[in-house]
Parts: structure tokens; C-alpha cells; sequence
């Protein structure tokens, strides 16, 4: 009896102590501090802590937004503000795919010109690798491949939506990426003709002037060309290629130092 007494005391025991223990997982679960807010209410939130640069809160607060806004335009908006959001806060790969999921998704959104900007400024970058430091590091294997989809972004949003009040500011930064591609093609050749690869160097140079005719590195690129075709021994094809740049910026400065047609 007192065998099945205490069994039955340390079960009753055992089960306030689970009953005590769930109590306690069940208040420290956070409460949501925006249970009780509307979307509209939520969505000025966001947009304070956003102004505010707390990013990450504003994050938070987008992403709740987006659920229980579903089906609206306020939620594309939160849609867009979180794929910003990300963006800032240095998730670029996050960034990508939250705009590349609304793109897919929202095809006639009125925000669809400004999901188009904001996918090509994610890829955007502003010094596109040329300037940085090149210490042990092959040129050739240097991916542009970031700023070549940021054109077809804007390209894209300077044809389908050519009124766009983003538009103009998308054109700009277009310019900027052709020559700044065209600058790094010219910097790849010049790296292959300073360690006599030749034909990589002329490979590179008629890539610049093929993809990139209008940039300011085209001068260089035939000077380059010229250079190379004398160090093959295709004097045709070096004094071709200099009568081309003659003609084209027939002030060049590159004329001076470079091998006299013969």
C-alpha cells in the first residue's frame, strides 16, 4: 500500500510539474506587439523605423505586413520595401529574389517600373570591379556578369515603361555600365599585351569594339589592336586597324607612339 500511495503522490507530482513547465514555455513566447495594429497602422510603422534606418525592424514589420495585407497593393508594396530593405541592409542575394519573385508574380502591378529599377540597382555597381585592387588576380576570370543583368533591368524599364519617373535616372546609370564594360574589356586586353598573350589581348580589344563602339575605351582598343597586329607580324591588319583610329579620333594620342604603317 505505501509502495502505490507514493506512486500515486509522485505522479500527481510529475504532473503538476509538466503542467507548471508548459505554463512557463507558453509566457516566454513572444507576443506579437503588432497583433492589434491595421495594415495601414503597420505599414506607417515601417515606414518610420525604415526613415529612421532601423533597418532590420522595418524588415520585420514589412514581412507581417505582406501576409496580412495578401491580395492587395499594400502588400506588393511591403513586397518591395522588404526586397529594399534587404538590399540595404547588405543581403543582396535575398534582395534579388524577393524583386525577381514579385516580378514573375505582378506583371501588370502599377509598381512593376519601379520593381524593374530596383532589380537592375541590387545589381548595380558602382565601381564594377575595375578600380579596386587587382593583386593576384587573373582579369580574365573577373565576373561582370552583375552589371551586365543591371542593363537588361534598365533596358528593359527604359522601353516598357518610358515615362517612368525612373527612367531617367535607369539611362544614366545604362551609360555608366557600357563604359565602365567597355573600360574593363580594354583593361583585360591591356593586361594580356603587357604578358605577350597576343591573341587574348586582340580577342578583347574586337570584343570592346563589337559589343561597345559609342564608349570612350574604343580609342584605345584599336590603339591596342595595332599594337598587337605589329607584334604578330599582320602589318595589314596593324595598318588597318591604325588607319580606323586615325579616322575615327584623328587626335589621338595614341597615334604618336604607336608603329608607322610601312
Amino acid at each position: 500500500m505505501n509502495r502505490i500511495r507514493w506512486t500515486r503522490r509522485a505522479s500527481k507530482a510529475l504532473s503538476l510539474a509538466v503542467v507548471s513547465l508548459l505554463l512557463s514555455a507558453c509566457d516566454s513566447v513572444p507576443k506579437d506587439e503588432t497583433a492589434g495594429m491595421s495594415v495601414e497602422k503597420l505599414y506607417s510603422e515601417a515606414r518610420e523605423e525604415a526613415s529612421a534606418g532601423n533597418y532590420e525592424r522595418a524588415l520585420k514589420l514589412y514581412e507581417r505586413l505582406e501576409g496580412r495585407a495578401a491580395g492587395t497593393l499594400l502588400s506588393q508594396q511591403a513586397q518591395l520595401e522588404r526586397a529594399y530593405m534587404s538590399f540595404r541592409t547588405g543581403e543582396k542575394a535575398q534582395a534579388l529574389a524577393i524583386v525577381e519573385r514579385f516580378i514573375k508574380l505582378h506583371p501588370t502591378s502599377p509598381a512593376f517600373d519601379y520593381a524593374l529599377y530596383l532589380q537592375g540597382v541590387i545589381n548595380f555597381n558602382d565601381n564594377l570591379g575595375i578600380f579596386g585592387s587587382l593583386a593576384n588576380q587573373d582579369l580574365s576570370e573577373r565576373d561582370q556578369q552583375a552589371s551586365r543583368d543591371s542593363y537588361q533591368s534598365f533596358k528593359q524599364l527604359a522601353e516598357q515603361f518610358p515615362r517612368s519617373k525612373y527612367t531617367p535616372d535607369a539611362q544614366v546609370r545604362m551609360r555608366y555600365i557600357v563604359n565602365s564594360l567597355a573600360a574593363y574589356e580594354v583593361h583585360v586586353a591591356r593586361y594580356y599585351y603587357r604578358r605577350g598573350a597576343y591573341l587574348a589581348a586582340v580577342n578583347r580589344a574586337q570584343q570592346t569594339l563589337q559589343e561597345f563602339q559609342q564608349a570612350p575605351a574604343a580609342e584605345e582598343a584599336l590603339a591596342l589592336l595595332v599594337q598587337c597586329y605589329d607584334k604578330l607580324g599582320l602589318t595589314q591588319l596593324r595598318d588597318d586597324a591604325r588607319r580606323v583610329l586615325r579616322q575615327n579620333f584623328p587626335t589621338s594620342s595614341f597615334l604618336a607612339t604607336l608603329p608607322a604603317p610601312k
